[in-house]
C-alpha cells in the first residue's frame, strides 16, 4: 500500500449549494422498487417545524421545510404519529386512526403536505399504531361503561384478576415504559372490576387482535390514507400484535426465548393480509416492521416476499469495529436470505442520538443520558464518531434510514430539567430512566432566529441547547466542511457510485479495529481503534474528518475515529 495518486473532488459545495443528483419528480415515482436503496427521513413532527409560532411543529411546518429535504437528497420521509390522541405518549396514544390531531393541522395540511413531496420526489411513509389505542378512544371509552365479557371489550385484552378477590394482575408482565403492564378499572356500578392490558403506558390499552373486528377496522384504516396518496407505513410495535394463548407469566431464561408478547407466529397473518391490500394500489406501497426480533435471522421473517417489504435494523449503534462487522454480516445474510434488502438505522425517536450514544457502552447509557450522567464527552470530541458512522451506513447496500436532525450532528440534549420532560418513562420509572425527550428537542434552523428558527417565536415544547445556535442548518449550509454538507456529498455519492445497490466484500490485512471493505467501485475504511492506519491507493472521494481539498491529495492515513471512500 505505497503507492497512490488521489484527485481532489471538484469543490462543489464551498458556496454550500451541494447539487443533488437526482431524476425528475414523476421518474422517481415511478420506480416500482424505490424502497430498496431509498434513504428515507424520519420526521418526528413535534419537533421538525413549528409554521404558527405555538411551540408545537406542524404538518405545515413539514411543507414549508420539504426543499431543504430535497436538497438534502433523501427519498422518503416517514412521519411520526400526528393523529388525534391525548399525546400522553407523544401521539402514540391514538384516539382517532382517521384524523390529524389540531395540535399539527387539519387533513387539509395533510394533503398539501404530500402533494408537495410528490411534486419534490419524495414520497411519504406514516406511521400506524396497531397493538394499542389511547384510553381517550371511542372503542376503549365504551369498553370501560360494558359488561365484562361484552363485545365492547372484547377488542381489547380485558381479564379477571388473580387471587381470592381478582385483587391481582392477570399474570407478571411489566411494562416496556417501567411498572405493571395491568391497570385495574372501576366497574359502572363503583367497585373494582377487571383488568386491562397494557405494553406501554396505562394510558395505551393493547387490542385484542384474536378479534375479526380488529382486523377489520385496520383494514379500512389503512385504506383511508392510502386513498389520500401515502406510500407506505411504518408499523410501531409491529411484533407485539399477538400474545400467546392463554397470557402465561413471562420467566426470561425459559426454553422459549421470546417473551410471551413477542414474535408469535400468528402476527404474520395480519402483515399477509395487510401486503395484500397494499398490492391492490397502484406504485408499491409499502409497510416497514418496527420489530426488534433476536436473532436477525428471525427477525427476516418479517420481510419474506409476501409479506412487509422493510424490517429496521439497529445493529449501528455501537462503536466496535469486530461486533460492527459482525452485526452487518448478520443483518445482509439474514435478509439476504428472503430476498429483502437491508433498512439499516443508526437512530430514532425512541433511543439516545448518535454523536452522543457512540462514546458510551450499551451499559453505561442503558438508563439514557442526562443531567446526572458523569463523563460525558465534550461536542468536539463526540462529534468524529457520529460523522464516521454516517459514512458507513450510507456505503452499505439497501436502504438508510436518517432521522432528522442527524445530519446535523445534533447531540442528546442531556441538560433537560426533571420539571420539563415529558416522557412517561421518565415518570413510570420515578425518575429512574431519563426516557427519550434528549433526542426529540425541536431540530435548529436558523442560528439567529427565535427557537433557532424551529419556530417563528421563542416557543418550544422542550428547551433547546445553546449548542444549537452553533449547528443550525444556516450556518452548516455554506460550511462545505459541516455536517449537513458531509451527509448531503455522502447521499450524492451513494447514489452516484451504486452503492445502495451494491455488494460488499470485506477486505483482508487490517487490523481488527478497522473496518475495511469494497462496494461496488468504492473502497470504504472506518478506523475504530486509537492508532493511524495507512490508507490504500485510489482517489480519495471523501472522508469524515474536514479537510481542505488540497490536503486530501496529500492523505496518506486514516485518524482514528474517521472514515474514508476511495475510488480504488
Amino acid at each position: 500500500m505505497t503507492s497512490r495518486t488521489r484527485t481532489a473532488p471538484a469543490p462543489a459545495h464551498e458556496s454550500g449549494d451541494l447539487p443533488v443528483s437526482r431524476p425528475d419528480a414523476s421518474t422517481v415515482l415511478a420506480d416500482p422498487e424505490w424502497w430498496r436503496t431509498a434513504v428515507i427521513y424520519q420526521i418526528y413532527p413535534r419537533s421538525f417545524a413549528d409554521a404558527n409560532g405555538d411551540g408545537m411543529g406542524d404538518l405545515a411546518g413539514v411543507t414549508a421545510r420539504l426543499g431543504a429535504l430535497q436538497e438534502l437528497g433523501i427519498d422518503a420521509i416517514w412521519l411520526s404519529p400526528f393523529y388525534t390522541s391525548p399525546q400522553k405518549d407523544a401521539g402514540y396514544d391514538v384516539a382517532d386512526y382517521c384524523d390529524v390531531d389540531p395540535l399539527f393541522g387539519t387533513l387539509t395540511d395533510f394533503d398539501a403536505m404530500v402533494e408537495a413531496a410528490h411534486a419534490r420526489g419524495i414520497r411519504v411513509i406514516v406511521d400506524i399504531v396497531p397493538n394499542h389505542s389511547s384510553d381517550a378512544h371511542p372503542w376503549f371509552q365504551a369498553a370501560l361503561t360494558a359488561a365484562p365479557g361484552s363485545a365492547e371489550r372484547g377488542r381489547y385484552l380485558f381479564r379477571d384478576g388473580r387471587g381470592t378477590a381478582g385483587e391481582l394482575p392477570p399474570n407478571n408482565w411489566a411494562s416496556f415504559f417501567g411498572g405493571p403492564a395491568w391497570t385495574r378499572i372501576v366497574e359502572p356500578d363503583g367497585t373494582p372490576g377487571q383488568w386491562y392490558l397494557h405494553l406501554f403506558d396505562s394510558s395505551q390499552p393493547d387490542f385484542d387482535w384474536t378479534n375479526e373486528e380488529v382486523h377489520d377496522e385496520f383494514r379500512r384504516i389503512l385504506r383511508f390514507w392510502l386513498d389520500r396518496g401515502v406510500d407506505g407505513f411504518r408499523v410501531d410495535v409491529a411484533s407485539s400484535l399477538v400474545k400467546a394463548e392463554g397470557l402465561p407469566d413471562y420467566h426470561p431464561g425459559d426454553d422459549d426465548e421470546m417473551p410471551p408478547y413477542e414474535g408469535r407466529a400468528a402476527v404474520h397473518d395480519i402483515f399477509r393480509d395487510w401486503r395484500r391490500l397494499l398490492d391492490e394500489y397502484p406504485g408499491e406501497r409499502i409497510l416497514a416492521a418496527e420489530a426488534w426480533i433476536k436473532p436477525l435471522a428471525r427477525r427476516a421473517d418479517w420481510v419474506r416476499h409476501d409479506e412487509m417489504h422493510q424490517a429496521f435494523n439497529d445493529v449501528l449503534n455501537f462503536w466496535d469495529a469486530s461486533a460492527l462487522r459482525a452485526s452487518i454480516d448478520g443483518a445482509l445474510t439474514a435478509f439476504g436470505s428472503v430476498g429483502a434488502p437491508t433498512a439499516w438505522v443508526a437512530s430514532n425517536h425512541d433511543g439516545i442520538r448518535t454523536v452522543t450514544t457512540l462514546m458510551f457502552t450499551p451499559a453505561e447509557r442503558a438508563g439514557g443520558v442526562g443531567p446526572r450522567t458523569t463523563g460525558i464527552p465534550s461536542y468536539d470530541q463526540s462529534i468524529p464518531r457520529a460523522r464516521a458512522m454516517a459514512m458507513l451506513m450510507l456505503a452499505l447496500p439497501g436502504s438508510a434510514y436518517l432521522y432528522q436532525g442527524e445530519e446535523l450532528g445534533l447531540p442528546e440534549a442531556t441538560d433537560i430539567p426533571d420539571a420539563a420532560r415529558q416522557d412517561p418513562t421518565f415518570f413510570r420509572t420515578e425518575g429512574e430512566q431519563y426516557g427519550r425527550d434528549g433526542c426529540r428537542v425541536p431540530i435548529p434552523w436558523e442560528s439567529e432566529a427565535p427557537s433557532y428558527g424551529f419556530g417563528t417565536t421563542d416557543a418550544s415544547w422542550l428547551p433547546q441547547p445553546e449548542i444549537w445556535g452553533r449547528l443550525a442548518r444556516d450556518r452548516q449550509q455554506a460550511d462545505p466542511d459541516s455536517t449537513l454538507n458531509l451527509y448531503r456529498a455522502a447521499i450524492a455519492l451513494r447514489r452516484e457510485r451504486g452503492l445502495d445497490a451494491g455488494e460488499l466484500e470485506w477486505l483482508p490485512g487490517y487490523a481488527a479495529d478497522v473496518l475495511a471493505f469494497t462496494n461496488a467501485d468504492v473502497t470504504v475504511l472506518i478506523n475504530t481503534g486509537a492508532e493511524p492506519v495507512p490508507l490504500p491507493a485510489g482517489e480519495v472521494l471523501l472522508t469524515s474528518t474536514p479537510h481542505d481539498f488540497t490536503a486530501l491529495t496529500a492523505l496518506t492515513t486514516l485518524a482514528p475515529d474517521t472514515a474514508v471512500w476511495i475510488h480504488a
